[in-house]
């Protein structure tokens, strides 16, 4: 999946097809007028889905969710089933988890991911006082992030601020200082706090012999 600029038309219409809701794709309610598949005869055309598509659709939950390519989420869980501590799964949740751009979105501080990376890359993001760039990255316990004066009034801050998308994960904290709110990494997250539902079995299933 390359990363491509999505209207708002073409994130309902992938989170109809899912029929999933995916918070990182921005606004909510894509299933509310319509409980089925788009296109003219979505209405009619409930299909039995295959195996090997019940395990594609978590697949293409995770990607489009954290707007992630195929070739970096498959970097990524080869680097998971290095971690022989727990399910390779679960390793990798706490990565993705963890990038820059999630916790900026899953802090309220940009209403898509879309949005939150775009903040990163602007510049507009700070980690432990310093300006960062990259939202790829992951932090550790214990980081804070935080937005430059312009990041804190930057269109995508104040609409995230005045529409929640998400309530924050208890694995993130945040407090006021000097009147704006600062998030930090307070525990390490995992499997329990992706924000869709997902079927943890058909995603391991569709990526075990990578």
């Amino acid at each position: 999946m390359s990363k491509v600029k999505m209207g708002r038309k073409s994130c309902f219409k992938i989170q109809r097809r899912l029929d999933v809701e995916l918070p990182g794709l921005g606004k909510a309610g894509a299933l509310e007028k319509r409980a089925y598949s788009p296109g003219q005869h979505g209405q009619n055309m409930r299909r039995k889905v295959s195996d090997y598509g019940i395990r594609l659709k978590e697949k293409q939950k995770v990607l489009y969710h954290y707007g992630l390519r195929e070739t970096q989420l498959r970097r990524l869980i080869k680097k998971s089933k290095g971690d022989r501590s727990r399910e390779w799964v679960d390793t990798l949740v706490g990565m993705l988890e963890r990038r820059l751009d999630n916790l900026v979105f899953r802090l309220g501080f940009a209403p898509s991911m879309a949005s939150a990376r775009q903040l990163v890359s602007h510049g507009h993001v700070r980690l432990n006082g310093k300006r960062a760039t990259i939202p790829s990255m992951m932090l550790r316990k214990g980081d804070k992030i935080s937005l430059t004066d312009r990041g804190y009034k930057s269109s995508s801050f104040i609409q995230a601020r005045s529409n929640p998308r998400l309530e924050m994960p208890d694995y993130l904290g945040k407090v006021i200082e000097s009147g704006n709110p600062v998030g930090m990494v307070s525990e390490m997250p995992g499997v329990i706090n992706i924000p869709f539902a997902f079927e943890k079995r058909y995603f391991i299933e569709h990526y075990g012999k990578l």
